[in-house]
């Protein structure tokens, strides 16, 4: 890969640059300097978080050097949400969820060889700053007016909650990490979503005003969308995280599993380390024999092998196969069981009951008659074993792990049965 812009461009990772001709000359006189910047204002980083990650990795393996700065500064205030101000989190929480984003961000890049990745903390050159050497070394270079301007800034202006002096000073401060950076590190290219524009921009704007001979560049990645316009990483039960204590990594498995047809061309070119040619043969594929999900199964295994891990992924694919009788369930280690139960129709019961009441509690069908249709029909499974009877009572020997049943209907329609009891 010889030209980074281009590849990006391909990948359609570009929305926004303070000068493209210019970067891509910078990249080919390189290698750059660059960082992108990651608040704790959660336990976790989610989807939208690696896409940030995942360009830093693209860019770092075209010979640059990235910085992964968490803001254990910036991440006391927040950056505007776009109709109400954050709530503030304890200065220790912040400290710990620096830690946590630091360790979910070091293992997707390089920190060994020539172009050897950094961690850096906002902290680190903010703590120490009194509030009039932050007016006078950093606010005098920020007008007002052109603040206002900023899109986050103004979109709360415009709304009934407004905008604290807390938050609307956050520009500055993301604008005083570029400047530190540079001094510090060389860093001469800063990288983030769209929405974020402003603020990548009033770091190029305070390096031009402080260091005239600079040459440095903004590069912001598009919000990414979804056909069916629903926002992208969220599911029916809330964000997609990185961690997978709070999204386990069957349902990170899933998400990408489950991924629209009209989106999957899209999230394999921003997602994906495959060749073009790889990621065009996929394509080819979805539009040939879409019910294959080829594309889907690439991505979805390529990203949890990426996030989670070689061994948590073959666990979800073979609990995924499982789940549709195309493996042992009884196999399955009991958290990844969990993991893949919690995500179908569920109920919990005291005892076990006859199969037709169970189908019908789970909500597999309308009515006791029509699962007795389906038993009969030859439709019904239990944990991958036909019922042959309409009477049929599993036995307690029966329970997975000594708690679940796996129902079935036909080849896809699923349930799980927890006996709190067992």
């Amino acid at each position: 890969m010889t030209d980074i812009v281009d590849e990006l461009k391909w990948r359609g990772l570009i929305a926004l640059s303070t000068d493209e001709d210019a970067l891509r000359k910078a990249f080919a006189d390189g290698p750059v300097t660059f960082y992108c910047g990651f608040d704790p204002t959660a336990p976790s980083l989610h989807l939208g978080n690696l896409v940030q990650i995942l360009t830093m990795r693209r860019i770092q393996q075209a010979g640059n050097r990235p910085l992964g700065l968490v803001g254990g500064a910036t991440g006391l205030i927040g950056d505007p949400k776009p109709n109400a101000e954050r709530t503030l989190n304890a200065p220790e929480v912040v400290a710990q969820w620096v830690e946590r984003l630091r360790a979910q961000i070091a293992p997707l890049l390089d920190f060994e060889g020539p172009n050897a990745a950094v961690m850096v903390n906002n902290l680190d050159w903010t703590q120490g700053m009194s509030a009039i050497e932050f007016l006078r070394d950093v606010g005098k270079h920020f007008r007002v007016n052109k603040m206002i301007g900023k899109e986050a800034v103004a979109r709360r202006l415009e709304s009934q909650e407004g905008i604290s002096y807390t938050e609307f000073s956050y520009q500055i401060l993301q604008g005083m990490d570029f400047l530190e950076l540079y001094r510090r590190h060389g860093c001469t290219l800063q990288t983030g979503g769209s929405d974020q524009w402003g603020n990548l921009t009033s770091g190029t704007d305070l390096i031009h005003k402080v260091e005239p001979d600079a040459v440095v560049h903004a590069l912001g990645t598009p919000l990414i969308t979804k056909a069916d316009g629903t926002k992208f990483g969220k599911t029916e039960s809330g964000t997609v995280w990185l961690d997978p204590e709070m999204t386990t990594p069957y349902a990170f498995y899933q998400f990408w599993l489950n991924a629209d047809d009209r989106d999957v061309s899209k999230f394999l070119r921003i997602f994906s380390f495959r060749s073009h040619e790889e990621i065009e043969e996929l394509e080819q594929q979805t539009e040939e024999r879409p019910q294959a999900r080829a594309a889907q199964r690439a991505l979805a295994e390529e990203l949890t092998t990426l996030v989670h891990g070689a061994g948590q992924t073959a666990a979800v694919v073979a609990a995924s196969k499982a789940l549709f009788g195309q493996g042992e369930l009884d196999e399955l280690d009991e958290k990844t069981l969990a993991a893949s139960l919690a995500e179908l129709p569920h109920v919990q019961v005291a005892e076990l009951g006859p199969v037709v009441d169970l189908f019908a509690e789970v909500g597999l069908v309308a009515s006791k008659s029509a699962a007795r249709r389906t038993v009969k029909e030859g439709g019904a499974y239990v944990n991958n074993v036909k019922v042959a009877s309409e009477d049929a009572v599993p036995a307690k020997e029966d329970l997975i792990h000594g708690r679940w049943l796996v129902l079935r209907r036909g080849k896809k329609n699923l349930a799980a049965v927890e006996v709190a009891s067992a």
